[in-house]
């Protein structure tokens, strides 16, 4: 916990961006029945909402990575059919080719996912790629029950309060509706303002300390 909090106070280098990393699944829903549209407000008529049938039909599930460095005011979302090793090998080497090939180095968090090793990368590319994309990455694990800390956590909370909580029927759809959010946020830069420091932790969380013994 501490090496995260500690990355996390350290001052913004453009040269070693810090990004956060994060999966989850999404659910691909349609509906059955034509919904009605709204009909606005006039001086004569109230208007009416959308109305939607309870009924809805299940197109499977896909996948968002999210990448987010969240003192640079930057986010994508990759949509994904599955979250498999290649998947996430092909994601780290476009964070170091494609989002960030000037940085020297990347201080990469995420969480202990069986499928977030390095070795991942050794599995679908040859070994001098995998190496040079490795050597690029500064990887900061947060602990077991620890996500909180991951900082695209709440990142993608946003999305789904703004963007995922409505029926989208395929990928193509998805893939519209997270690219006009992430470009709109993207554009106003919108960052984090981090205030859990180590010091803090070891007072509000003073019980997940080991005891000291005399």
């Amino acid at each position: 916990m501490e090496d995260v909090l500690d990355l996390y106070a350290q001052a913004v280098d453009p040269k070693r961006p810090l990004v956060c990393f994060d999966e989850r699944l999404c659910q691909l829903i349609s509906d059955v029945h034509e919904p009605i549209p709204p009909i606005p407000k006039t001086e004569d008529k109230p208007g009416r909402v959308a109305k939607f049938d309870y009924e809805y039909e299940r197109n499977g599930s896909c996948n968002l990575f999210a990448y987010f460095a969240p003192y640079l005011g930057w986010r994508h979302i990759k949509v994904t059919e599955r979250r498999t090793k290649v998947d996430f090998a092909i994601c780290l080497k476009e964070l170091v080719d494609i989002h960030f090939p000037d940085a020297e180095i990347i201080a990469l968090v995420m969480d202990n996912l069986n499928t977030h090793t390095i070795g991942a990368l050794y599995e679908v590319f040859e070994p001098a790629q995998a190496r040079r994309i490795a050597t690029k990455l500064e990887i900061h694990y947060t602990p077991k029950h620890g996500s909180w800390l991951n900082m695209v956590e709440s990142e993608l909370s946003v999305l789904v309060r703004q963007c995922l909580q409505r029926r989208i029927p395929n990928i193509e759809t998805l893939e519209k509706q997270v690219s006009a959010w992430e470009c709109e946020r993207n554009i106003n830069q919108v960052r984090v303002n981090w205030r859990f420091r180590t010091e803090d932790a070891r007072v509000k969380l003073s019980k997940i300390y080991p005891t000291q013994q005399n």
